[in-house]
């Protein structure tokens, strides 16, 4: 069965941290059914409610789906945002992404996402990453285990958080290579002209 996959989208988000997992998702089940095999991830973008939401920048979004119509869940993607005050700041943001996040298998954030995961209560006790600017203040939490610097993203077993930005096409690339094989995450990787290292480790601060 397809790993179902549900990328949260919210007021503020950034879009690349959104963008780049799904388009990798999305990039590997392409190259997996051309070769005639079955498409690893159902993707599905999903929001709190089923208004129009608009990323950081003003980008009006529509998620596919609300939380309360999404069906089954394997692996939930959380993305980074600018504005940490104002979404810690929202309870029904961090209860939406707890909630989420216990009905899935895996939580994954990119970027500042791991602040939500945090406010959430599932960093406790584990080693995650986000931006570098941020590692200081996300180390500051007590409800965070240990933040790891100078790698693309961290895998903690049914939790993975990436770095900044543009690491969520290296999270991605991870997330394929973890669920679906080496050759499809490297395959992939090829197709969307990314250089990626499976260790994670081509991170430059």
């Amino acid at each position: 069965m397809p790993v179902r996959t549900a990328l949260l989208v919210f007021d503020g988000c950034d879009l690349l941290d959104v963008g780049g997992p799904y388009e990798v998702l999305l990039t590997a089940n392409r190259l997996a059914m051309r070769s005639g095999g079955q498409a690893p991830f159902e993707v599905v973008t999903v929001a709190p409610d089923d208004r129009v939401l608009a990323a950081y920048g003003g980008l009006g979004l529509r998620a596919q789906t609300s939380v309360a119509d999404l069906g089954p869940l394997d692996l939930v993607v959380v993305p980074g945002l600018i504005d940490l005050d104002a979404a810690l700041g929202d309870d029904a943001l961090v209860a939406t992404v707890a909630g989420l996040a216990a009905r899935s298998e895996v939580t994954a954030s990119v970027c500042t996402g791991s602040f939500l995961l945090a406010a959430a209560g599932v960093l406790r006790g584990r080693r995650a990453t986000t931006h570098h600017e941020d590692a200081d203040l996300l180390a500051a939490r007590d409800d965070v285990g240990e933040v790891v610097t100078g790698q693309r993203w961290v895998d903690d077993g049914d939790v993975v958080t990436g770095a900044g930005l543009s690491s969520g096409l290296a999270l991605g690339l991870h997330l394929v290579d973890r669920f679906a094989g080496r050759d499809l995450a490297v395959a992939t990787a090829r197709q969307i002209e990314h250089a990626w290292d499976p260790e994670g480790l081509d991170q430059v601060v």
